[in-house]
């Protein structure tokens, strides 16, 4: 029986977010006020769709993007964590869910070499068309009216655990990593035995501050992280039990 780990990428794994990382590369590191102001809630995948669109129009070829992408910092003790994820691998199963896109995560992930980490990406799909341009599509449609219209981890996450249990493959526990508000649908689907690891000081830990428990109880633990250190000595106390 091992542990899942659930990652959120941008401002968990990554310190900061990739899509706005890669404004970098745009003129002057800035967008036009109106493509800025195209973005409507609920719809950043197209967003940035635009924003790849633009940088393409403007020169911007793939090896500009990687070199920006691959120059970002990981978040604190992040290293540490994932290396000793990687030399516990026999205990652990390891994946992501992220509102970035696979381009990204899989550049940033194989620079630092730790693609071999992660057993799954679950991620928008994003490629470079014969014009030189970054397209990136929604990950799925979903009818959760609480997400984003391109991703609910929630569903992701049940999906992922249903098929590794038709394969036999049971988790005594799921730690769930992550920063931001779309981080919260996934923790509700958490039981007892499961921990909720939010982010210091972001979004997610300050909606589960504020949840009212009978409206609609969190039943997993949480544990506040700031480095990748702290998540490490949590896993090795759930390792211990």
């Amino acid at each position: 029986m091992k542990i899942l780990l659930v990652f959120d990428f941008d401002n968990t794994v990554i310190d900061d977010n990739s899509d706005t990382w890669i404004v970098q590369c745009a003129p002057e590191k800035q967008l036009p006020v109106e493509l800025k102001n195209s973005y409507q809630k609920g719809y950043w995948t197209e967003f940035m769709g635009r924003v790849f669109k633009y940088l393409g129009d403007r020169g911007v070829r793939e090896e500009e993007m990687k070199r920006a992408m691959t120059s970002m910092p990981f978040t604190p003790g992040m290293v540490e964590l994932l290396n000793f994820i990687r030399n516990k691998k026999e205990k652990f199963d390891c994946i992501i869910i992220s509102d970035s896109n696979s381009v990204f995560i899989d550049w940033i992930l194989k620079a630092a070499n730790f693609h071999s980490v992660f057993d799954k990406v679950f991620t928008n799909p994003a490629a470079f068309g014969s014009n030189g341009h970054l397209t990136v599509e929604n990950y799925h449609t979903h009818s959760c009216s609480r997400c984003p219209k391109n991703l609910c981890k929630k569903v992701v996450l049940v999906d992922f655990v249903d098929n590794q249990l038709q394969q036999g493959v049971s988790y005594t526990h799921i730690v769930y990593i992550g920063d931001g508000a779309n981080d919260f649908c996934p923790v509700t689907f958490l039981k007892k035995n499961d921990v909720a690891m939010p982010r210091k000081g972001y979004a997610l830990q300050k909606i589960l501050s504020q949840m009212p428990q009978n409206l609609e109880p969190v039943e997993s633990s949480v544990v506040l992280w700031s480095s990748g250190v702290e998540i490490i000595s949590h896993l090795q106390f759930l390792i211990k039990e």
